[in-house]
């Protein structure tokens, strides 16, 4: 092979990977279908845009999914975990998260709902209203855990919870077992 023929192949070779790269989508987690869910409820429970869930699964039928099968879930915008949210905030709280599930034992005999009775979903969060009102809409960065959208999240502080006092929140996970989130030291901006 002459030096013209490898510059050739090495310069192929070169846009075959360039191009891999750029039809290949970046995905920031994936999670398994459970029993009732939809492309819909999936996106709810991730807080990503419903569209957002279909262009990612493009192979997949959303009149047909199966139990245990994985669907991707799309990168979120990256932008906000380098310079904070996109919308206007009144605060910055640095606090240490925790986790909890829907159980009943996890929620002081209340199986699956926060403190005004509303079905808890990702982007739950319980907080002691004294540093963070009841009903406040926050962006938090900086925990990491596979069922929660990678790079932040947008919550409503909607719960509370006994243990929970001064500068550390509680994160709603879905699932039956929290106990993997451990404490994570978090950024929660308080939005206006």
């Amino acid at each position: 092979m002459n030096k013209r023929s490898v510059a050739k192949s090495l310069a192929t070779m070169a846009l075959g990977l360039c191009l891999a790269a750029i039809a290949t989508p970046a995905f920031a987690a994936s999670c398994q279908v459970k029993e009732g869910d939809t492309f819909y409820l999936i996106s709810k429970r991730y807080n990503v845009p419903l569209e957002s869930v279909l262009k990612a699964n493009p192979g997949v039928d959303p009149q047909n999914l199966q139990l245990g099968q994985t669907i991707q879930l799309p990168v979120q915008n990256q932008a906000k975990t380098v310079a904070g949210p996109s919308r206007p905030y009144s605060k910055v709280v640095k606090a240490v998260a925790t986790a909890y599930t829907g159980s009943a034992e996890e929620n002081g005999g209340w199986a699956g709902v926060d403190y005004f009775g509303n079905p808890l979903k990702v982007g739950t969060i319980a907080v002691d209203p004294k540093v963070i009102p009841l009903g406040s809409t926050v962006y938090i960065t900086g925990y990491k855990h596979g069922s929660l959208p990678a790079n932040g999240m947008i919550a409503k502080a909607t719960d509370i919870g006994g243990d929970i006092k001064n500068a550390r929140v509680d994160i709603f996970v879905p699932g039956n077992d929290a106990s993997d989130f451990g404490m994570q030291n978090v950024q929660i901006y308080v939005l206006k």
